[in-house]
């Protein structure tokens, strides 16, 4: 690795001395900036997925829709479409992505949209919905066409981009010094039980700027929920095997979690947003029936149940105990107050500013 690595090190000084450029020109206006009436809250990081940008937004989604109504605004990555589409629950995820069809499936009274142009994206949005009051952006740390009103960095626990290198040595998009952009950067994927000595070393390495807020969150797993009424309609009290398929960057605190509840765990391991084939599934299938147990359920993501869940691949999978997991964030201590309040208060200054004039 560290050979490839010295491989792969004058591209990375390349591309980073490219996207340093690139920096330059929106800092100095030489490239145009849009900024909106509304709150647009940007949600990114600087590293290659895998930080957990779906359920931190779905955590925002639901501290602000009993008050506000809100857009959520994708690229909708490894679509097979383009331009700007509005999603339904009846949206099928390779046309829209798999995060944006969990958000329209998820949550009633929001409009959730795909477009790979941010600008025109938000634009179309408002002009279509002109009563919407917040506009959630996804991934959208790189998209410097756009302004945020409140730029959100997320960066993992187990990946920090303070100890990450440039692509395509590393998983940086960018230098680490991109990190200034951010109002808030969230630590994510921590431990449950976290010490005060482990984040007082991340927030040495990340040294926040004094504008900056450095807050600490964690997953929060529920309980794995059936595909099908048939033939499993409910998770088994005891589970001996689990075939666990993933098609995200890092199933590494998902294995963990279900090590803790089964005997016996087998992954199979897809590449991130991978859209499921019919081979995939006999696959699938094939290692299932090899597990040489009774009591052995089948466990995917929330993300990968939207590619997984199409007329034709249910046809596979109808008679299989198939199971997704949901997720949520939580924060640690007084960092959930402390996030409530940031939010709340940057969108109802927004709105109070809205009405006065």
């Amino acid at each position: 690795m560290h050979f490839l690595r010295l491989i792969l090190f004058p591209f990375s000084i390349l591309y980073g001395l490219f996207m340093m450029i690139r920096n330059l020109l929106f800092d100095f206006r030489v490239l145009p900036v849009e900024r909106f009436s509304i709150p647009v809250i940007g949600v990114g990081n600087l590293t290659l997925g895998g930080t957990g940008k779906t359920p931190h937004i779905e955590y925002i989604i639901r501290l602000l829709t009993p008050k506000y109504f809100i857009g959520t605004l994708s690229r909708g990555y490894g679509r097979k479409s383009n331009g700007f589409i509005i999603a339904s629950k009846r949206s099928q995820a390779k046309y829209i992505g798999d995060e944006p069809l969990q958000f329209a499936k998820k949550f009633d009274g929001i409009k959730v949209a795909v477009d790979e142009n941010r600008k025109h994206g938000i634009q179309l949005l408002i002009e279509k919905y002109p009563s919407l009051d917040v506009i959630l952006l996804d991934d959208s740390f790189q998209h410097r066409f756009v302004k945020p009103s409140l730029s959100i960095l997320l960066t993992d626990f187990h990946h920090l981009y303070s100890e990450d290198f440039l692509l395509p040595t590393g998983t940086l998009r960018e230098f680490r010094s991109g990190a200034k952009r951010a109002d808030l950067i969230i630590v994510t994927k921590t431990p449950k039980i976290f010490s005060p000595i482990t984040r007082r070393r991340i927030l040495e390495e990340i040294k926040p700027r004094p504008h900056q807020t450095v807050l600490f969150s964690y997953i929060k797993y529920g309980v794995p929920v059936p595909f099908f009424d048939y033939p499993q309609p409910v998770f088994p009290e005891k589970v001996t095997n689990i075939l666990l398929i993933t098609g995200i960057a890092y199933p590494d605190p998902l294995t963990e979690h279900l090590q803790r509840i089964c005997s016996d765990l087998t992954l199979m391991k897809f590449p991130d947003h991978h859209y499921f084939t019919e081979k995939d599934i006999v696959l699938m299938i094939k290692q299932f029936n090899d597990l040489l147990s009774k009591n052995k359920v089948i466990i995917t993501t929330e993300k990968d149940f939207m590619r997984l869940k199409t007329p034709v691949l249910s046809n596979f999978l109808k008679n299989l105990p198939l199971f997704y997991l949901p997720i949520e964030i939580e924060f640690h201590g007084d960092n959930k107050e402390t996030f409530n309040h940031f939010i709340l208060n940057h969108v109802e200054q927004y709105t109070r500013n809205k009405n006065i004039s």
